[in-house]
């Protein structure tokens, strides 16, 4: 990251005189030492050989001995000097000639370079894939964010070559004055930001006091308001011209930027810039156009007069080149003739020689007229020039004049090329047809777009414009057509651009016709309606009929200025609109469009052959479209507007009291308006009659029930996409629908829900208000405007204001979800460092917890995985650990030894457990705690004898532990302390799992790679997070690893976009408060990534500067440092340098650091000016001139530093003896903060008594500006430097930790929610049982049944898996209470108790709609319950069916007795269906992408013991999977074991969980690989062969969707010519190559690498779907359709198991093998098979 030299004299006050000195120096040293290097670079390189990666040598040898050739000119002159010259003379010549040499020397040095830098690029993208090269930095994006003084972050937004980065860069600086664009636009921000209006209006609530209190000043007031607008203004003036991130005005510029609001939403200041510059840039171009048209709508009737001048002048230029042409041909005769006379003259003068010897009398008079031809000749020649000259003047007018007229005849303004009369005739007919008085008015609509401040209006106002200019468009080109070839559609004319818009075809139609001209006859004109409805709706006074429209003089209309006649609408005299129509039909204006058609079904509708319904058509859309009345109808359609949500047929049968959607699925006509902010008119009125306390009450309801809202909406939305319910947005439906109708509101299917049912009266009235006619008109007339008025509100703007409130509703809530996501992750990023347990009775402002070594703990709930501690030491590197086998007790031997052993080694100061091993970490902490405890008994009791042990076995114990322990010193008496806590470890689960832990720890276990995460975010959590971020996507996009972190709820449908900005913002606001040690930064990868969020940094600037740091030792003793060393560019520094730390490390012991470095003070304050040192030596007294020292200076601001450190502890224990004095020993030690809970007359250190705020005023009065914030700044951080705002971590505990442990809350575990879960043990109390996640349950005696019961084994037996209910979660006891008695599951779901933490039930929910649904479920469940206890036939559960005594009430009960037929089963599980395959293929079609990743389970009809899933991979294929049952208690009853490939579950819950979701999450990983292509194989394979023909060398492969085999992967990849494939098998285990099954497609990706043939196992030949990977049952005809059939030959036919007869393997065929699918999953005999097909059969095939 260089730093240019103009850069740093353009911040020479940054830098000082003395430094850019010393840069001076530096980089003649450097030049010297380039020269040197390159010097023996080509001494030691013989010619023509390079040595930069390929680079040919010859280009620099020449470029070298030009050099010299240069050199040695100097040396020895030049020839070409003139010897004349003065020695001054010749010495500025060869000082010139140098000048130019040393610059093209440097240029040709710059060139090589480039073209070095070019081949090195070249080599490194063909050696690194482009991920790689995007996250070690290495594009040309990269180099320019590195070049750039600037902050990474504002590159794009100030550095980049686009037109709005340009115009940000020229906002003025900070001391001109503000201008009125500036102030419009804070105006316009402050309306976007809640926040800064509630502060806005608070200072206005001020005012208001009550009687008897001073009336505040109104100056006061207004400076407040002012104080506002210039915080915004300057805000963006610093971001802009001053290229100062948010953060850093957030806390060094409080004097300039005074509000609180604006320091607190400067992003969102910069995200509403943005905005504003799009909304004027829009707004810019509708002025443009708006110009363009007027300019070609006024000048037509000039363009036709022009057209007959040029005609005119044509003509005339063409007679006089005529004429030219003429008289150029007669002088070219005439000198013709001279030439040959003069010719014949010479020749017959050769035969009088003889008059040369003796004279002639006629030689004068001879010699005289060839004197006179030689004059005429001259003469004519020259003639003949001037005539030349002229021609070609008047050759190059005519084609001048003749290129206007083609011009003007080509253009769209004129009509064709004939006579004069036609083209008046054209123009008059098109100026007609487009009516441009009645569409738009120039003033008006200027005036109008000036005073719009929503990027909509300025939309809507383009969409307006653009359908005018398309139905010109349509008149000009038939008029063109019409005037023949010369016109636009003529040769020379321009071809159009198509519009893009086909559903404005009709409408060009029909303008073209000319029914613009007709409709205005009878409707007002759309602009004019748009203006009275604006007024009528928001003026005070209504519409005055006397308006005039700004530049209407009244001359170009029929009308006088002000008539109230051209604000009406056209009143049509004695006729009916029919005879109107047929009158028009009659006279040819008018087409009738009957003609055209005579069948039936224009007879039966006559509306179809009304002749006006075109003319309504064009009306009504011109009307929708006009601006203003869409701005104030949308007003109005936002206000009325309401949302109603429906369940879908999924959703009905889904959605439960206990489900996520309840209270979602039945809204009913809820306002729109809930879910956006208060109209502003309405919030001022409230605002107005409120203090200042109620007004920040009533903005802080207002944003929370917005909140809500939106989250609500995200729900909604959510909701709607996984297909459990419909949302709606209309206007309420009439009353009469709404009672008339016997079908449930909720039930009504889309032909009752049409547009036309909403009620659109309001939305009438305001139309038809300035619609119809003031005076009246017939009903006839006035009917035909309503209709028009109708087709304008229901084909085209109830629609496009739907669409739009969608948008905005999710835009919002989007927003809202965003920010609340933010603020979970600040929550997480504010959590501190843990605290031990031994220092929780300190204040951590007066024993900060540093940095203590942890050990952290991964312990797994699957047993084939080992439980790994590890040690990290206090910079969070691995020093030790300790792996204990899986299945094994941590306290048994020999593990326990070994793990007290480690831990003695270690010493931490607390051990972390993980919670992701679930209810087992709870079980392993415990354990560990007892390890612990004897750990830390012996270390502490090490140095004591026992009481059985003599002086010789002291010894003999002493030196063992010294061998064991070297590095213990037995003079330490320091009493190790420990505890045990769990904490969160989803971070640390991902990065075991990530590229990063790949990188750092390569060969290391996942677990142990989590237990040292786990560790790490125990020491500081923000650490963890930036290390998150670090990694790169394919994409080149950081962070992406965060959207795998469970932040919020709704984090899968926020864009991922600004998701990722958000968390950016909030991590930079954290590190900003928190500071980073810029030499442990740089020092340790881990640590590494809170510089990318120091302000002015970013991921590429904070790489750089950790390379830099190694290049120059690896630490700075001082943040002069970095200047010094040129490590980061003057900008950058100013940003960053308040929030970089340099603390004392070991490195760094014998350099005099300064105190204030590791403070929140900016060196601007204690290093450019001093003032901190002033201040220092001010409290201690010692006078002026101690400050001139920098050793005496450094050493009084530690002496105050002390100082402030010692009151800081007296104020800490005088308020502890006060609260206790009075309270007991109550006072909580953890809360007590010095800046919050301290009063300011309690202070009484040297700092306190100095006026910090009369030193402020002095300094800003000598002109040096406002410093008061960082010089009170300067005081605090005397007293705690660089504290740390986190609070410590809390380990979880109550409801965290239960859902930490379990996964589930009281949303997912409520009472009334049916579970299963198997029974462990009975006890004499009840069962208990385990759920699924391990969660402890238990059923008391008296919940086990409706009767009395004696024995919990009277009614269930162990290893019995039950469906209870939930009665009570106790979650600090980490236990479930359940009941199976039938009371309780008769009871209504709804009658149980909503859990608290779901949002209350909405005002507009239905509940008697929810109640009636469930009504009818629960009728549905009964008779499954009943069909259940049937089947079951006794009262024990879990008995023995089979036999024996069990399954009866008693001994000899017979056993339930087995048919071996097919039959329904008895299932309430949500995912079964007792369905056939087709329908629940239609099922699964039918909800669409919905449904992708789900499953549904039916009976298998290939037997009664096996069920089939039918799981949906992608959109469009359908996979069918045979599970095998096992240990059935009957046939109507489902396996209690479910196996598939020798897995076997417990129950479809557990299949669904541990089979299905893994497989949806490698179908999720396969097409967010770098490779996928979602294409045809064919078309892959075409890629693949450009590729191939481009590069012949490399090998190119991608993987997509096998064709042949649905849910398999095709691996294509090219060699030769030919490309080839390998089928890639899915398993919940990874995806299966050949033999080999791979956690991950990258691994896999690395074996093809090694080894593309493939890994060697041959295929076995078996039809398509057999018992290969798919496991299907197919006939061998069958091949490569995936469709599943029952037809099959004697010879080929599988048994039920897959295995084939003992006969002829193909059937006796001697046809060879088809294809078969790769060996992914071989279904091993005794195992039904699994079927699979594809909904895209080809034809011909059939199941």
């Amino acid at each position: 990251g260089g730093v240019s030299q103009e850069q740093l004299d353009e911040h020479l006050d940054i830098f000082g005189t003395d430094y850019l000195e010393f840069m001076d120096n530096q980089k003649e040293a450097d030049d010297d030492d380039d020269d040197e290097e390159r010097k023996r670079r080509k001494k030691y390189r013989e010619r023509g050989v390079g040595v930069d990666l390929g680079v040919d040598s010859g280009e620099e040898i020449d470029d070298d001995d030009s050099d010299s050739d240069d050199d040695d000119a100097d040396l020895f002159g030049d020839d070409d000097v003139d010897q004349d010259m003065t020695d001054k003379q010749r010495a500025d010549l060869l000082r010139l000639k140098r000048e130019k040499k040393r610059m093209a020397k440097e240029e040709r040095r710059k060139e090589r370079r480039l073209r070095i830098d070019a081949k090195r690029k070249a080599q490194l993208r063909r050696a690194f894939e482009p991920v790689q090269l995007v996250e070690n930095f290495c594009t040309e994006r990269d180099d320019a964010i590195r070049m750039a003084d600037a902050p990474e972050r504002y590159y794009d937004w100030l550095e980049g070559p686009s037109a709005a980065a340009a115009k940000r860069r020229a906002t003025p600086k900070l001391a001109e004055e503000i201008t009125d664009d500036e102030e419009e636009q804070a105006i316009w921000i402050m309306g976007k930001i809640p926040a800064i209006q509630a502060e806005w209006f608070a200072a206005s609530a001020a005012a208001l006091v009550t009687p008897g209190e001073a009336v505040p000043e109104e100056d006061d007031l207004e400076k407040k308001e002012r104080a506002i607008l210039e915080s915004i203004i300057y805000a963006l003036r610093f971001m802009k011209s001053e290229k100062l991130e948010p953060e850093f005005i957030k806390r060094y510029r409080k004097d300039t930027v005074s509000s609180p609001a604006v320091r607190d939403s400067l992003y969102r200041i910069m995200d509403e810039d943005m905005e504003w510059e799009r909304m004027t840039e829009a707004r810019s171009k509708i002025e443009s156009i708006l110009m363009e048209e007027s300019a070609q709508g006024g000048g037509e009737e000039a363009g036709l007069e022009e057209l007959v001048t040029l005609k005119s002048q044509l003509k005339r230029a063409n007679e006089k080149l005529e004429r030219t042409v003429k008289e150029e041909e007669k002088v070219q005769v005439e000198l013709e003739e001279i030439e040959k006379s003069m010719a014949e003259k010479k020749k017959g003068g050769d035969d009088d020689d003889d008059d040369d010897l003796f004279g002639d009398d006629d030689d004068e008079e001879a010699e005289a007229a060839k004197e006179a031809k030689v004059k005429q000749k001259e003469s004519l020649q020259s003639h003949l020039s001037t005539i030349t000259t002229l021609l070609t003047a008047q050759a190059e007018e005519v084609a001048r004049l003749d290129t206007l007229c083609r011009e003007k005849e080509a253009e769209p303004v004129n009509g064709g090329s004939g006579a004069e009369g036609e083209v008046v005739n054209f123009a008059t007919t098109r100026a007609k047809k487009m009516c441009r008085d009645k569409l738009w008015h120039y003033g008006d609509y200027s005036q109008y777009v000036s005073s719009m401040i929503e990027y909509r209006q300025v939309m809507d106002m383009k969409g307006y414009l653009n359908l005018v200019k398309e139905g010109n468009e349509a008149i000009k080109d038939k008029t063109s057509l019409l005037g023949g070839a010369g016109g636009a559609g003529g040769k020379g004319a321009k071809k159009k651009k198509r519009s893009r818009r086909f559903d404005w075809d009709y409408y060009r139609t029909c303008v073209s016709e000319g029914l613009r001209d007709i409709c205005y006859r009878f409707v007002l004109p759309p602009f004019r309606a748009g203006i009275k409805l604006e007024d009528t709706l928001t003026s005070k006074a209504g519409f005055s009929y006397d308006r005039t429209l700004p530049g209407d003089d009244g001359e170009d209309d029929d009308m006088e200025m002000g008539d109230p006649r051209q604000w009406v609408a056209p009143v049509v005299e004695d006729l009916k609109p029919r005879e109107f129509g047929s009158q028009l039909i009659d006279s040819g204006e008018l087409a009738s469009l009957a003609a055209a058609r005579d069948d039936a079904a224009w007879e039966d509708n006559p509306e179809l052959a009304d002749p006006l319904r075109a003319c309504r058509y064009v009306a009504a859309m011109e009307l929708a479209h006009e601006p203003r009345v869409r701005r104030q109808l949308r007003a109005i359609y936002r206000s009325e507007a309401v949302i109603t949500t429906r369940p879908t047929s999924k959703g009905m049968g889904a959605i439960d009291a206990f489900h996520e959607y309840y209270g979602l699925h039945l809204l009913h006509n809820k306002p729109v308006r809930e879910h956006f902010p208060m109209d502003e008119a309405e919030l001022g009125k409230k605002r107005a009659r409120l203090t200042s306390e109620e007004v920040k009450e009533l903005d802080a309801e207002l944003r929370k029930k917005e909140t809500n809202s939106c989250i609500q909406y995200l729900n909604l939305l959510k909701a709607e996409r996984g297909g459990d319910i419909t949302v709606q947005v209309h206007l309420p439906y009439s009353s009469d629908d709404e009672t008339s109708s016997s079908t449930p509101w909720y039930k009504r299917g889309p032909d009752t829900l049409g547009r036309d049912r909403q009620n659109m009266g309001n939305l009438m009235e305001a139309l038809e208000r300035v619609y119809l006619p003031a005076d009246g008109d017939t009903d006839e007339w006035n009917e035909e405007r309503r209709k028009i008025l109708r087709m304008a509100l229901v084909n085209y703007l109830l629609p496009q204001f739907e669409a739009e409130t969608r948008r905005d509703l999710r835009d919002v809530s989007t927003r809202v979800g965003v920010e609340t996501a933010g603020q979970n992750l600040r929550d997480m990023a504010m959590e501190g460092p843990y605290r031990p347990s031994h220092l929780l009775g300190e204040n951590r402002f007066i024993v900060p917890t540093g940095d203590l070594p942890i050990v952290g703990v991964c312990s797994s709930n699957d047993a084939r995985e080992g439980t790994f501690l590890a040690a990290v030491d206090g910079f969070g590197q691995l020093s030790d650990h300790v792996a204990v086998p899986g299945g094994t007790n941590i306290t048994a031997e020999p593990h326990r030894g070994r793990v007290i052993s480690f831990l003695m080694q270690a010493r931490p100061a607390a051990v972390v457990v993980g919670s992701s091993g679930g209810v087992g970490s709870r079980l392993t902490a415990r354990k560990l705690g007892e390890v612990i405890s004897e750990a830390t008994e012996r270390w502490n009791n090490r140095l004591i004898q026992g009481q059985d042990e003599d002086d010789e076995d002291f010894e003999d114990r002493m030196r063992e532990f010294r061998e064991k322990y070297p590095n213990i010193d037995e003079d330490e008496d320091v009493v190790w302390k420990c505890n045990v806590d769990i904490v969160d470890d989803n971070v640390a689960q991902l990065f075991g799992r990530s590229v990063r832990g790949k990188k750092e720890f390569p060969d290391t276990a996942v677990n142990l790679k989590v237990a040292v995460s786990v560790a790490r975010w125990a020491k500081d959590p923000l650490c963890e997070l930036a290390y998150t971020w670090s990694a790169a996507s394919d994409a080149g996009m950081f962070g992406t690893e965060m959207l795998f972190l469970n932040i919020h709820p709704m984090q899968r449908l926020l864009p991922k976009p600004m998701l990722l900005r958000q968390y950016e913002r909030v991590l930079c606001d954290v590190a900003a408060a928190v500071g980073v040690d810029v030499n442990g930064a740089c020092s340790y990868d881990h640590m590494h990534g809170l510089l990318t969020f120091v302000p002015g940094l970013g991921p590429r600037k904070a790489n750089n500067l950790k390379q830099n740091f190694a290049r120059i030792g690896g630490t700075v003793s001082s943040r002069k440092a970095i200047l010094a060393k040129r490590l980061l560019g003057p900008i950058v520094y100013n940003n960053a340098v308040a929030f970089l730390r340099v603390r004392a490390a070991d490195k760094l012991q014998d350099q005099m650091l300064h105190p204030l470095d590791d403070s929140r003070c900016h060196p601007d304050v204690y290093q450019r000016n001093r003032w901190a040192v002033k201040i220092a030596v001010d409290a201690l007294e010692l006078g002026d001139g101690a400050a001139q020292d920098d050793e005496f200076a450094i050493s009084a601001i530690r002496d105050v530093m002390q100082n402030s450190r010692e009151e800081v502890e007296r104020l800490f224990l005088a308020t502890k003896a006060e609260w206790e004095g009075v309270y007991g020993p109550t006072f909580n030690v953890g809360t007590w903060d010095p800046k919050v809970t301290v009063p300011t007359e309690s202070w009484r250190d040297k700092v306190e008594e100095l006026d910090i705020e009369a030193f402020a005023e002095m300094i800003e009065q000598n002109g040096n500006g406002k410093w008061l914030s960082q010089l009170t700044m300067v005081k605090w951080e005397f007293r705690s430097p660089f504290e740390d705002p986190r609070k410590p971590m809390e380990p979880p505990s109550g409801e965290r930790l239960f859902k930490l442990l379990t996964g589930e809350s009281d949303a997912t575990l409520c009472p009334g929610k049916e579970v299963t879960g198997k029974v462990v043990k009975n006890g004499d109390f009840g069962s208990q049982v385990k759920l699924e996640g391990d969660v402890p349950g238990f059923i008391p005696l008296r919940n086990l049944a409706d009767d009395h019961v004696e024995s919990a084994e009277d009614i269930v037996s162990v290893g019995t898996v039950v469906t209870a209910l939930i009665t009570q979660v106790k979650m600090d006891h980490m236990c479930v209470d359940l009941t199976l008695k039938k009371e309780d599951f008769r009871k209504k779901s709804s009658e149980w108790e909503r859990p608290a933490s779901l949002p209350p039930l909405d005002d507009c929910f239905d509940r008697m709609a929810a109640l009636k649904i469930d009504e009818e479920k629960d009728k549905e469940r009964e008779a499954r319950l009943e069909a259940l206890r049937l089947t079951i036939g006794g009262t024990k559960i879990g008995g023995d069916a089979r036999g024996g005594g069990g399954e009866g009430g008693g001994d000899g009960a017979p056993a339930a007795r087995r048919s071996g037929k097919v039959t329904r089963r008895a299932c309430a599980h949500p995912a079964f269906r007792n369905g056939s395959h087709d329908k629940l293929d239609r099922e699964l079609k039918e909800a669409g992408d919905a449904m992708v990743g789900e499953a549904l389970i039916r009976p298998s009809n290939k037997s009664c013991d096996s069920l089939a899933i039918h799981w949906m991979v992608r959109p469009g294929c359908i996979k069918v999977i045979e599970v095998l049952e096992e240990d059935k208690d009957t046939d109507a009853s489902v396996g209690n074991r479910l196996i598939i490939k020798k897995e076997v579950y417990g129950s479809i819950e557990e299949l669904m969980g541990r089979y299905i979701a893994p497989m949806n999450d490698r179908v999720e990983e396969v097409q967010h690989h770098r490779k996928f292509l979602d294409k045809l194989e064919d078309e892959v394979d075409e890629m693949l062969k450009v590729m191939k023909k481009k590069n012949p060398a490399g090998v190119f492969y991608f993987i997509c969707w096998s064709e042949s085999y649905p849910g398999y992967v095709s691996l294509r990849f090219i060699m030769n010519r030919t490309p080839r494939h390998h089928t890639l098998g899915i398993s919940p285990d990874g995806f299966v190559w050949g033999p080999k099954t791979y956690n991950n497609m990258d691994r896999l990706m690395n074996d093809f690498k090694k080894n593309p043939a493939g890994p060697g196992a041959r295929p076995p030949n078996r039809p398509p779907g057999g018992g290969s990977s798919a496991g299907s049952s197919m006939s061998t005809s069958r091949q490569g359709t995936g469709n599943r059939t029952d037809e099959s030959n004697d010879g080929s036919r599988q048994s039920r198991w897959g295995a084939r007869s003992a006969g002829s393997r193909w059937g006796g065929s001697a046809q060879p093998p088809p294809p078969g699918p790769p060996p992914a999953f071989a279904v091993p005999p005794g195992q039904p098979p699994t079927f699979s097909y594809t909904s895209n059969a080809p034809p011909g095939y059939s199941r």
